[in-house]
């Protein structure tokens, strides 16, 4: 379960009542929801029938599976309570749910409160005087968590109607038991308290004889105060209790009344005491709370975050030595090598002058460096403010492949000869641009670092999860490191004598070199339109090939050096028809909401490795929920989920070698994994929350769950056969 504050679930759990896990009601008993986790039923508690002017008791039932459990009011260090709404008719009111005495439900370094097995919440309501009716029609609206080794937000409609002048006491046994167990006042006791050396010092006295002498326990009701999971060492002088709890070191709350809780062994209720804090409170802790999942996800993996918290820190010299390297292995990726080749060229264009090769060297580095901490910066500036993006979100957006499309479009018909610069922008311009050629080399650093983002390389997944967990200076200072290795290689050509005079001496060749060098533009141009066509479907991928083959021919008809003045504007006039026409066409297929990415069977089967068969077939690929891993290592059975993007050239790559081999298909097959595929080609901030939780920020990942394990096991970025086939022959069975 996740180490997440009640206040923050409570926001997820607003978002989740309309998608949270549900079962439809019962046929014979519409008061009933169950789930693979629990049996809950709306019940009540009315002897005397529905009489005007008298109570009656109703309540959520919840019978648990074995290992399960739901929370109390205070969750304790995660977790959630559970929530009751009630639909009543005018006149009547349902007041506060009568809490039950819980439990101490451990979990690691976690400690919550919280109820197993059998469980009544039980709700007095106050029947209007003038009530005449024949029927009191009920409807509830329930939440709850339900937790073993994962936690689901699960929920239920439940509909019930009281007979007026007949008595309902069908579960009198069960409210009975309930009212035994709800906590009692301690008439007579006084507790007191003292803030000391980040401890609250508590003396209760008064309290029955029958509890002194005892080991007591004491339950906070309020969250965000004491550190849950402390041992309570209590001791007893004089017939007062007196205990030091510690302080929760990231407090949020300075009661002067703290209500709580007294538990004792053998005793099936608590006492009720109010604890009045004599001394000001400490300065309520600064650090930022955790960000809470998305509104609308359907579940929160339990285990990771504790799990993350007992893992080593990644220091920050350490990350940054990584992300070094990350960045120098970025240059071996394919989605880089086409913006690489421009630099290529540079290279052979100046290779006799060695002030500007360096210049060049410089300026790139500049260009690469800037962008990465600029991309950094905004990606940081939106996740603060709730966005669940992660590394390479730029490529989220149809709008900026197709811009990108048409930018690579526009410099490989450049090479190719198709047009000249000079002939198309001002000559103010191409005069500025001829005085500062830095501010290519530059400019070219920014186009590789807009491909390049979204490739991980290996090292590159440690230091960019540990900097999302960074102050913000110190996240910076890792991208930044990211992007100088990234440069470094051609800095250090640009800046080594002997490296340069290896290069060709600039010659006729060049002209045949630079038309090459335009076909790994157009292949770009490819890769983006079916990163594109998996986001928007086959409608926004004609859609950009229309808008290409417009710019295309306004390159020509503008850029042309063969075409006369008088020519170039008639084609300019037909060239701007011709583009908003193709505006007017493309832009309503590429709307963000064009195809939902969220992981849904289309996007599944368009990312299937070839030859999948259906989802019963053992090697099939399904879509990725949480529930559904939560749901399957219930079962007993691993789960292999792959978070993968269409515009995530590693991912693709493993996919079609890797992950669709014969050898890992038959160890899938013969340990029973459950195979999911998460996408996120299009933005989806269950996927963001997840990869947050497993300190990444970026595809691909590999996540290995192992039945009764809390978090799983990461694979490297780049996949290798032996790799995965000896991470599944460590599964049990």
């Amino acid at each position: 379960m996740t180490a997440i504050r009640g206040g923050d679930l409570r926001l997820l759990l607003a978002g989740l009542a309309v998608s949270a896990v549900t079962a439809g009601a019962e046929a014979a008993a519409p008061a009933v929801v169950t789930t693979p986790q629990v049996r809950a039923e709306l019940v009540a508690h009315a002897p005397e029938g529905v009489a005007a002017g008298m109570p009656l008791q109703l309540g959520l039932l919840i019978e648990h599976k074995p290992h399960w459990h739901t929370y109390w009011k205070n969750p304790g260090d995660s977790g959630l309570a559970t929530s009751l709404a009630f639909a009543l008719p005018a006149g009547f009111s349902a007041g506060e749910i009568r809490w039950p005495t819980p439990s101490r439900l451990p979990l690691g370094p976690l400690m919550n409160f919280g109820y197993e097995g059998r469980l009544l919440l039980p709700v007095t309501v106050q029947v209007p005087a003038g009530f005449a009716g024949d029927a009191l029609p009920v409807k509830l609206r329930a939440d709850w968590l339900v937790c073993k080794d994962v936690c689901i937000p699960e929920g239920g409609d439940f509909e019930l109607s009281l007979p007026a002048r007949a008595a309902t006491a069908a579960h009198a046994a069960a409210f009975a038991a309930a009212a035994e167990a709800t906590p009692k006042p301690a008439p007579g006791a006084a507790a007191e308290a003292a803030v000391k050396d980040a401890a609250l010092h508590v003396a209760v006295s008064g309290l029955p004889a029958a509890w002194q002498g005892r080991a007591l326990q004491f339950f906070p009701e309020v969250a965000g105060v004491l550190a849950n999971a402390a041992p309570v060492q209590g001791q007893w002088s004089g017939g007062v209790w007196r205990a030091a709890l510690v302080l929760d070191p990231q407090r949020s709350e300075a009661p002067a009344v703290l209500p709580a809780v007294l538990t004792s062994a053998g005793e099936r209720a608590g006492l009720e005491v109010k604890v009045k804090v004599s001394t000001p409170w400490p300065a309520l802790a600064q650090a930022a709370p955790p960000t809470p999942p998305p509104l609308g996800s359907a579940t929160v993996t339990s285990g990771s975050p504790a799990d993350a918290a007992a893992r080593p820190a990644l220091g920050l010299a350490l990350a940054i030595v990584l992300a070094l390297a990350g960045g120098m292995l970025l240059n071996l990726m394919p989605c880089v090598f086409p913006v690489l080749s421009l630099k290529v060229i540079g290279f052979a264009r100046h290779a006799e002058d060695r002030r500007e090769l360096l210049l060049g060297g410089v300026a790139y580095t500049a260009g690469v460096v800037l962008s990465f901490v600029a991309l950094a910066a905004l990606m940081l500036a939106l996740r603060a403010g709730g966005e669940q993006i992660g590394w390479g979100f730029q490529l989220q957006s149809p709008g900026v492949i197709a811009a990108l499309a048409v930018l690579f479009t526009l410099i490989g018909l450049n090479l190719a000869g198709v047009f000249e610069v000079g002939s198309v922008v001002p000559s103010a311009m191409a005069a500025a641009r001829a005085r500062h050629p830095l501010v290519d080399s530059a400019l070219t650093g920014v186009l590789a670092v807009a491909v390049a983002s979204p490739c991980t390389a290996p090292f590159m997944a440690a230091s960019l999860g540990a900097a999302l967990t960074l102050p913000t200076h110190e996240a910076l200072m890792i991208f930044a490191a990211l992007g100088f290795g990234m440069a470094l290689p051609y800095l250090a050509a640009s800046a080594w004598p002997r490296l340069a005079r290896l290069l060709p001496r600039p010659g006729a060749w060049m002209a045949t070199f630079k038309v090459l060098m335009s076909f790994p533009m157009f292949a770009t141009v490819v890769w983006l339109t079916w990163v594109l066509g998996q986001q928007t479907g086959i409608d926004g991928a004609a859609g950009l090939l229309g808008l290409l083959v417009v710019v295309a021919f306004a390159a020509w008809a503008l850029g042309s050096p063969g075409l006369g003045r008088g020519t170039r504007r008639s084609l300019a006039a037909v060239s701007a028809l011709l583009l908003a026409a193709a505006l007017a066409w493309a832009l309503p297929s590429w709307r963000q909401d064009a195809v939902a990415s969220t992981g849904g069977a289309a996007s599944a089967a368009a990312l299937g490795p070839a030859g999948s068969g259906g989802a019963d077939a053992p090697d099939a690929w399904q879509p990725w929920s949480i529930e559904r891993v939560a749901q399957a290592k219930a079962e007993g059975r691993p789960v292999f989920v792959d978070f993968t993007a269409a515009w995530c050239v590693t991912c693709q790559y493993n996919k079609r070698t890797v992950l669709s081999a014969a050898e890992v298909r038959a160890a899938f097959a013969r340990k029973r994994v459950l195979l999911l595929r998460a996408d996120w080609t299009r933005r989806d901030g269950t996927i963001a929350a997840e990869l947050a939780l497993m300190q990444r920020s970026g595809v691909p990942v590999y996540a290995l769950h192992a039945p009764g394990a809390g978090a799983p096991v990461l694979l490297s970025e780049i996949l290798s056969v032996a790799e995965v086939v000896a991470a599944l022959d460590k599964l049990p069975g």
